[in-house]
């Protein structure tokens, strides 16, 4: 394989843990070198396309530049698509991780892909890499704000699990409606609260976090989710709630009508270059009782 983590993987298992998440389990001998760094480890995938037994890809290389050279060479319309995701759980002993789907009504390639998965289906997986991976603090800080939507359940879910005994936590999930509810086990004081969409377009999680009471003391705050949605939750926590930009990681993992493969937009760019510029770095606030 190389020094790239380029990975082969295969559908072990199947699993739907709620209406509209299907958790799928991957195996493969790519995996055996896998080491997960702390919660929240994103990879990309690579879906195949049509037609297609596995995903088109280029040979592994060391050098990251010169694959994705070779990946962008391969014509679109065999080259596969791609997706970011969260690893959900790792199972070492067994060559196993487990990564959770959102199942969208307006399904898309992975959608599609993920609804009718079974044992033996082949994808490709970048990562985990510290391209796009930056440590999430577990402690120093009172207490943890994270928010976000079904999409960032997975990575929400890691980080309330790795959460050490003593620290609290106060995760707002926007999810389509209460059946879409998970459990988390935890050793930390978490209060998780849930907005349903309930079948309306309606933004449900800025409006849950600008009428909350924020704990005392200093905070940290992960917000991840649909792009818009997240940079104004971060406005609010900067503008509003008087947060230094440096207490705020934030990452807008989908855009409203826009798909991966669209081109980012200014918004996007301006979003890359604060988070390449260190202003979301890990760091404290302290917000009034």
């Amino acid at each position: 394989m190389g020094q790239l983590p380029i990975r082969i993987i295969r559908v072990a298992d199947t699993t739907r843990i709620t209406p509209r998440m299907a958790r799928i389990t991957f195996t493969g001998d790519d995996l055996a070198d896998l080491r997960l760094d702390g919660p929240d480890q994103q990879v990309k995938l690579y879906f195949p396309r049509p037609g297609q037994h596995r995903p088109r890809l280029p040979e592994p290389d060391p050098d990251l530049w010169r694959w994705y050279a070779g990946f962008a060479e391969i014509p679109e319309p065999v080259r596969p698509w791609t997706r970011s995701y969260t690893i959900r759980a790792h199972h070492p002993h067994g060559n196993l991780i487990d990564i959770d789907f959102a199942l969208h009504r307006n399904a898309g390639p992975a959608t599609r892909w993920a609804a009718s998965a079974a044992p033996g289906d082949i994808l490709g997986m970048f990562g985990p890499s510290a391209v796009f991976a930056r440590p999430v603090p577990l402690g120093g800080t009172d207490w943890m704000l994270l928010a976000g939507d079904e999409s960032a359940l997975p990575a929400i879910g890691t980080i309330v699990e790795a959460l050490p005994a003593g620290t609290r936590a106060h995760a707002f999930v926007e999810i389509p409606d209460r059946a879409e509810e998970q459990h988390f086990d935890t050793r930390a004081e978490v209060t998780v609260h849930w907005s349903h969409r309930d079948g309306t377009p309606t933004v449900r999680l800025l409006d849950a976090v600008r009428a909350a009471t924020f704990p005392a003391g200093t905070v940290h705050a992960w917000l991840a989710g649909e792009a818009g949605t997240v940079r104004a939750l971060r406005r609010h926590l900067v503008d509003d709630r008087g947060l230094p930009k440096r207490s705020v990681d934030f990452t807008g993992y989908w855009r409203r009508n826009l798909t991966q493969d669209d081109d980012p937009t200014e918004a996007d760019l301006a979003e890359a270059r604060e988070r390449s510029s260190g202003g979301a770095e890990a760091g404290a606030a302290t917000t009034p009782g």
